[in-house]
């Protein structure tokens, strides 16, 4: 049954919000484009849930757009900013948590000889292609249709979606930078290698998400991402997986340790420090030393490595690592998704902890899969959802996820609003 939920300070707050911030989010995301309406505006995190200015309370299945492995305010986390902060909050200098932070992420990632740490998942892929330019000294970049990196310019302006909001210009991208890109179809290796004969010598890498977070979670086909390896190497570019989403999050080493493959380069985000503006972008040695001051590329920023959120990556990984984390989402994740299917009416995939709902297709492999989601229903769901007390990406398209601090009795409040849903809707 719908809870009696009130919005009437969220819609106040939304509104003059709008007079001042585009569309009254300072992220897209935020917005309630896809699913109509206003945002509830969030005014505190604790464990599984998030609570209104109004006063509501919801179970939380978006975790800060997936970082937030255990949850919000987690006490280990909350004391090591605590501290940190009483220190000094900038430096602009080498500190020797950076040391202890990138140690712990290279354990985790092998494939991460040297790295360097950042302020985003964005900015850890810009970062990345430069570095692959560079190394490789040409021009051209390959995407996968679907797969989003962050606002990078010559990444976002280019593709389908590119295409359908008029092009780079109206974009506020450069033309030129559109044109250095080339767009692949995920889970397609014949459209990788067609592009690679296309312009041969000419492309320096191959970035991709592992994992899709933003056109349903995806995952690649057997073979596919070993496929793609071979086909970069075969033809002189570096292979890069942007684990901005899937790192930490579909195991302590992410894509890499669940799929068992290597990228050459590898993006990280907010994960790594639970949820603290931090990116990072790292691979094989001989590459990363093409960074300046070792190298010629010239990427810096006074806040990178920023004492207040590397105490919080040190802390966020420190509790990874405890034993059976990973095997207690699983288990959350496995209670979830099998619920969800057994209510049956809906769309649900999932790579461990990372799972979407959707509406329409039988499955959704690729791209042009993906536009065949039924937005209206999920508009009616999500919020029909939302008034029983359950937070949801407010799109069909984006990842949702769950935290080892959500509980059985969290998933099983969740699954009975779901299956309230789904049968005052008629859809099963």
């Amino acid at each position: 049954m719908a809870l009696a939920m009130k919005f009437d300070k969220s819609e106040k707050v939304f509104k003059e919000l709008c007079e001042i911030v585009p569309g009254g989010v300072n992220s897209p995301f935020r917005g309630f484009g896809q699913v109509g309406g206003f945002p509830p505006i969030i005014q505190r995190g604790l464990g599984s849930r998030v609570f209104d200015i109004d006063g509501n309370e919801y179970i939380d299945l978006c975790c800060g757009w997936g970082p937030l492995l255990f949850g919000h305010s987690h006490p280990k986390i909350i004391e090591a900013v605590k501290e940190a902060a009483l220190k000094g909050t900038l430096f602009g200098a080498s500190t020797e948590g950076e040391l202890k932070a990138a140690s712990m992420v290279r354990k985790a990632y092998p494939s991460m000889e040297m790295l360097r740490f950042v302020n985003s998942g964005a900015e850890a892929v810009n970062s990345a292609l430069r570095v692959a330019r560079s190394v490789t000294m040409r021009p051209r970049i390959m995407k996968f249709e679907g797969c989003y990196h962050g606002h990078v310019e010559c990444l976002d302006s280019a593709g389908q979606e590119a295409t359908e909001a008029g092009g780079p210009l109206p974009l506020g991208s450069s033309p030129g930078s559109a044109s250095e890109t080339v767009v692949a179809k995920f889970n397609n290796l014949d459209s990788a290698a067609k592009l690679f004969a296309e312009y041969p010598g000419q492309i320096a890498a191959a970035i991709i998400e592992p994992v899709t977070g933003s056109m349903g979670v995806i995952a690649p086909d057997p073979g596919f991402l070993e496929g793609l390896k071979e086909l970069c190497h075969a033809n002189g570019a570096l292979f890069i997986l942007d684990e901005v989403l899937t790192g930490f999050r579909v195991a302590l080493g992410g894509a890499q340790e669940r799929f068992k493959i290597s990228a050459d380069l590898t993006c990280l985000g907010k994960a790594l420090s639970g949820g603290l503006a931090m990116g990072a972008y790292g691979g094989k040695a001989e590459y990363v030393k093409h960074v300046s001051p070792t190298g010629p590329i010239y990427q810096a920023g006074t806040y990178c490595g920023n004492p207040i959120s590397v105490a919080g990556a040190i802390a966020e990984l420190e509790l990874a690592f405890q034993e059976g984390v990973y095997e207690r989402l699983e288990v959350l994740s496995e209670r979830l998704v099998s619920g969800l299917k057994q209510i049956g009416g809906m769309l649900v995939q999932n790579v461990g902890s990372m799972f979407f709902i959707g509406f329409g297709p039988e499955r959704v492999h690729d791209y042009e899969d993906c536009l065949k989601l039924d937005l209206e229903t999920f508009a009616v769901f999500f919020h029909k959802l939302l008034n029983r007390g359950v937070y949801l990406p407010p799109s069909t398209t984006d990842a949702a996820c769950i935290s080892a601090v959500h509980t059985e009795e969290d998933i099983d409040k969740a699954l009975d609003a779901v299956s309230e849903v789904i049968r005052e809707m008629g859809l099963n």
